[in-house]
C-alpha cells in the first residue's frame, strides 16, 4: 500500500473544508438513502407498513420458540 487515505466524496470530514458543503443537506440527503434503502427492503420482504413489521417479527419469534422448544 502507498499508506494514503481513500477517500469518499460522500464522507462530511472531507467535504468540510468545502465551501460548497451544506451539512444540513448532506444529513438529508443521508436520511434520504436509508429511507429508499428501507423502502426497497420492505418490498423485498413484502410488507407495507410498521403494523406488518411488527406482526411479521411476532411470527418469527414465536416460531424460533417453537422450534427450541421442540
Amino acid at each position: 500500500m502507498s499508506g494514503t487515505r481513500d477517500t469518499n466524496e460522500n464522507e462530511p470530514d472531507d467535504l468540510e473544508g468545502d465551501d460548497d458543503f451544506d451539512p444540513g443537506e448532506y444529513n438529508t440527503l443521508v436520511e434520504l438513502e436509508r429511507l429508499e434503502s428501507l423502502e426497497e427492503e420492505m418490498q423485498e420482504l413484502g410488507v407495507t407498513s410498521l403494523d406488518d413489521i411488527r406482526r411479521r417479527i411476532d411470527e418469527l419469534n414465536a416460531q424460533l420458540d417453537e422450534e427450541h422448544r421442540g
